[in-house]
Order: structure tokens, then C-alpha cells, then sequence
């Protein structure tokens, strides 16, 4: 008799993951005639809260890695934000041991306050994810995001009136390298906490994922139930193939933006204000933003109203002052040229 059809479901959706990847590291062999090579037994680390999702993830993880030759390590991020955490890291420590991982970790971080709680919970997470990958040369680190985090990121990206890259949601794949990987975006959050059920793995409920003084908490227990009752079911699948196919646009604009910046900039490397006017919105504004990026202006703080200010100053010039940007960036006309530097 074959695995419960939840436990089935994740293990298929590592499968595929650690597949592609093992794809991603073959290197070309040395001789044309002899088949490529990749570097032996490479280590896989699953970043593991103690919660359904990512306690599922780190059971198909340990079941499948061995299988294809694959080491698979563990860790967890202690954010300090809660009486006990410490504890809570050590007790998900020993469940990772307990499904054969290793290595496994627990890393204390300090969360600091730039761009809210989330935000700055978020940065501080990734950056240990991070050194600890570089620490142990791991090929990847697989992160237990499922289909209705996809739907509430697609939602918050709508809210936030951030253009079609932020409707994207979250890539399957991301990262320097193609670092993190995500096999769930494609699992709804009930599969995989019934993978957890049937295979009696312990998990942690965190409370911040119930407090409304969190806004993902407020969508996920008031705003999707409010949408799927006034518009039916089938709202978060929807939402899900819409972070697919906005993602699949914004790749191409990107990449058109891309091959057009060149044409747009004089012999000094300077934004000729003509050209860009001709470009479609969507092309323009995307080199726009890439221009303040480059100048110092921070990615995360950089929002679609700060392009658009920039972009009035090509299309509705009426003699308008300098623009200021986050991280102390000014954009401003000058003899026809579009000048965004450190002010």
C-alpha cells in the first residue's frame, strides 16, 4: 500500500524540485563525447519554523534526498520576538535530527525595524538563511511556501498598487544562484498539514500567524474567507496561476527593458529624455527604476509612485524641479538629458 495521497503529493513536489536541481549543478564534462558531471553527494538544507508547512517539507525532504544521492541538512531561525523562542528553536532542532537530517542549526538573529515587523523579520531571516548556506556550501535551501501564501502575497502586492512584478508573488526559484527553492507554491497549506497528520510529525502553530496586528494574518483569517464567500472557491487557485502568468510578463518586459536601455543613452551614458518617451510605459519605467537602483536608491523602498514621479519628468515636462528618492537619490532634466545620481 503507497504513502497517504498528502504525504504522496509533497514528497512528488521535492522530487521534482531536488531534480531540477541536481540538473541546475551538472557542469559540462571535460570531453564533448562523455556526459555532463556534477558535484558529488551536494547538501540541501530545509529552513524548518516547527509549523505544518515546513515540517512537511523536511519529512519529503529526508525521504527523498537519500534517494537521489542527495545530502539534506535542516535549520531554524530563532527571531527572538517571543518568550521562549530559544526553547522552541532546540525542540525543532531535535525533530529535524529525529527525521535524519544533518547537519541541523539553530541561528539566533536580532530583527531589527526598517519597513515593519514583517519586513524586518524577513531580512534578518534571509540574511542568516544566507551566511549559513555559504558556511556549509549548500547547493540550496528549500523554503516550505505553499499555494496560499502565493495567494495572499498576490493580494498584498494588489494592495499595495505595485505593478505587475509585486502580482508575481513569490519565484519557484531565488536567490543568488538559484539559491532558494520553494516545491510547495503549486501544494495548498491543508495537504501539507495532513502529510504532518498521518505521519504524527509534532508541530508549532506560531501565534503571530493568528494576530491581526499583523497585516498577512488579517488576510489570511478575515480577507481570503471574505473573498472565496463572496466570490466562491477556487480564489486562492486563481490568485496562484495569476502570480504564474504575471510573472511570465514581467520576465519578458524586464527582459525587453533590458535590451533597450542601451539605445536610450548617450556617448556619456547619460538617459536622453526623447528616446525613453518613445519606449512603451511599461519598458520605460522598468529602465527608470533600474537607473535609481543603480544610483544608491534602495530596491525595497523604491514604490511605483516614485517611478511614476520620475517618469512625469519625461513625459509631462513643465520645467519641474528635482525628484528625491529613497536612499537620498534626485532625479532631475537636464538639457534633455534625465541625470539620477546621489544628491
Amino acid at each position: 500500500m503507497g504513502p497517504h495521497p498528502a504525504v504522496a503529493a509533497i514528497r512528488l513536489a521535492v522530487r521534482r524540485v531536488l531534480h531540477d536541481l541536481l540538473n541546475d549543478l551538472q557542469t559540462p564534462g571535460a570531453h564533448p563525447d562523455r556526459p555532463a558531471e556534477r558535484p558529488p553527494s551536494p547538501l540541501v538544507l530545509v529552513a524548518c519554523s516547527g509549523g505544518a508547512d515546513s515540517m512537511a517539507l523536511a519529512s519529503a525532504l529526508a525521504f527523498e534526498a537519500p534517494r537521489l544521492g542527495i545530502r539534506a541538512g535542516g535549520v531554524t531561525v530563532d527571531h527572538g520576538l517571543q518568550p521562549g523562542s530559544d526553547l522552541r528553536a532546540d525542540e525543532v532542532v531535535l525533530r529535524l535530527r529525529d527525521l535524519g537530517l544533518d547537519p541541523v542549526e539553530s541561528v539566533a538573529v536580532t530583527v531589527g525595524r526598517d519597513g515593519g515587523p514583517e519586513a524586518a523579520a524577513r531580512d534578518a531571516r534571509y540574511a542568516a538563511l544566507d551566511a549559513l548556506a555559504e558556511r556549509h556550501g549548500a547547493a540550496a535551501v528549500l523554503l516550505g511556501h505553499t499555494r496560499d501564501d502565493q495567494a495572499e502575497t498576490v493580494l498584498l502586492g494588489l494592495a499595495r498598487g505595485s505593478g505587475i512584478r509585486s502580482l508575481s508573488g513569490m519565484a519557484a526559484v531565488s536567490g543568488a544562484g538559484g539559491r532558494y527553492r520553494r516545491p510547495f507554491l503549486h501544494v495548498d497549506r491543508q495537504t501539507a498539514r495532513k502529510a504532518c497528520m498521518v505521519q504524527s510529525l509534532p508541530v508549532w502553530d506560531d501565534p503571530h500567524n493568528a494576530d491581526p496586528a499583523y497585516t498577512r494574518s488579517r488576510l489570511r483569517h478575515e480577507g481570503l474567507p471574505a473573498l472565496e464567500k463572496a466570490l466562491g472557491k477556487g480564489v486562492v487557485e486563481a490568485l496562484a496561476r495569476t502570480a504564474q502568468l504575471s510573472r511570465d510578463d514581467a520576465d519578458a518586459l524586464d527582459s525587453w527593458a533590458s535590451q533597450a536601455e542601451s539605445s536610450v543613452r548617450d556617448a556619456g551614458g547619460l538617459l536622453e529624455c526623447a528616446k525613453l518617451y518613445a519606449l512603451p510605459p511599461a519598458v520605460r519605467r522598468r529602465i527608470l527604476r533600474r537607473a535609481a537602483i543603480e544610483a544608491g536608491a534602495p530596491a525595497g523602498s523604491l514604490f511605483a509612485r516614485h517611478i511614476e514621479e520620475v517618469d512625469r519628468l519625461i513625459t509631462g515636462w513643465r520645467g519641474q524641479g528635482a525628484i528625491n528618492l529613497p536612499g537620498k537619490v534626485v532625479a532631475q532634466r537636464q538639457g534633455g538629458r534625465l541625470v539620477i545620481r546621489q544628491g
